[in-house]
């Protein structure tokens, strides 16, 4: 949109927040839909709607084509995340969950990150047409493992095989019958305890989560959204900024990898609570960057504060749910909103207050202290109550 159609920091907000309120519906419905009509359906339908979106993108040279085609691609992707979601956690006990939501995010987080680092490149060697048909042909890629999964599945093999969530499954009951006998230990000693369920807290934790997740998306989507502007005042080639401004893709890409291997942080408010204020102040640091080491240093921070919220969010959603595609589809919904309220408050911003270079990130931060403010009075609520 930028080398094209000659979009500035306003313009993408705009088009960053409209994207985001696509996902809010968009997410909902794919995680009912996968809840009701299973989920290697819902997967297959969102594996072919972004290929054929983006593929049709390669042809369409209006912004309003482009903005349809983003459209139809973000939809056809909200059916796959709740669907993921739930595939991994199926069956699971909490301390399964635990792993596979490990592995699910280490997955995502990765590709993300290698996408995010790789991007300037490819547009700078392969040109903007890559943008399509590079997505669209590993969607097809996807679409046919789905169809490879699906049948293997129906012929009764072990389609994806589950990391010892048969012996997770054993070693939980193990651990209820030898507290049944009142024995001090737990039957595997080489297994970590896990924390406990604070069973009469552990709504108040989902909601907070929940809470805290699509503000950290106001943040992300709104870095997202003036990157560009960030790497021309700071003189960065496409190449040059995919590489400086993907730093945060791998921070969060390596707080997953500490957060799958330690649960020490599972119903601890002060560990969301750090990442919350973490996140607000590297915000204002990465889109006011004065210069490249600042940007690669709050961004550093930034990632790891972005996997402890979304990691929350998503393990108290498997955590305690029985309609795990159904409550995957509000998580998703829920970082739809804030990648919708983040873009519209510095779009806004920069609209009414155009006199203002940092408006808009001013902004988004009285947004981010507002979400601060009501995590502080729910954890109050949790205690009183």
């Amino acid at each position: 949109m930028e080398k094209v159609f000659g979009f500035g920091n306003r313009a993408n907000l705009s088009l960053a927040a409209f994207s985001g309120f696509i996902c809010i519906f968009a997410a909902w419905w794919g995680g009912k839909f996968a809840q009701r009509f299973g989920n290697f359906m819902a997967l297959k339908l969102g594996f072919f709607t972004m290929m054929a979106a983006l593929a049709l993108g390669l042809f369409i040279q209006s912004v309003t084509g482009q903005v349809v085609v983003m459209a139809a691609m973000l939809i056809g992707m909200c059916f796959t995340w709740p669907t993921l979601e739930a595939m991994a956690s199926e069956g699971e006990t909490s301390e399964g969950i635990q792993r596979m939501v490990g592995i699910y995010n280490v997955i995502w987080a990765g590709t993300g990150a290698l996408a995010d680092f790789t991007g300037g490149m490819m547009l700078d060697k392969l040109g903007l047409k890559s943008i399509f048909y590079i997505p669209a042909t590993i969607q097809l890629i996807q679409l046919v493992i789905t169809f490879w999964v699906a049948s293997r599945a129906r012929g009764g093999a072990s389609a994806l095989p589950r990391a010892d969530s048969t012996a997770s499954r054993q070693a939980s009951e193990d651990s209820r019958a030898s507290a049944a006998r009142g024995d001090a230990r737990p039957t595997d000693s080489s297994t970590p305890e896990p924390n406990p369920r604070p069973i009469a807290k552990a709504k108040w934790f989902l909601r907070m989560a929940w809470l805290a997740n699509p503000f950290a998306y106001i943040a992300l989507n709104t870095v997202i959204a003036v990157v560009p502007g960030v790497a021309n005042k700071l003189g960065l080639s496409a190449t040059l900024a995919g590489f400086c401004c993907s730093v945060w893709c791998f921070a969060r890409f390596a707080a997953f990898f500490g957060l799958w291997a330690w649960n020490g942080w599972h119903y601890r408010f002060r560990w969301l609570l750090l990442a919350y204020l973490t996140l607000l102040v590297t915000f204002a640091l990465i889109v006011l960057a004065p210069n490249l080491v600042v940007l690669i240093a709050a961004q550093i921070v930034f990632g790891g504060a972005l996997g402890l919220i979304y990691y929350s969010s998503l393990f108290y959603s498997m955590d305690q749910s029985e309609t795990k595609s159904e409550h995957g589809g509000i998580h998703e919904a829920a970082i739809g909103f804030g990648n919708f309220a983040g873009p519209a408050v510095a779009a806004g911003s920069l609209y009414f207050l155009p006199q203002f270079a940092s408006s808009g990130v001013l902004g988004v931060c009285v947004l981010l202290v507002g979400g601060l403010g009501t995590l502080i009075v729910m954890q109050r609520k949790m205690a009183s109550g």
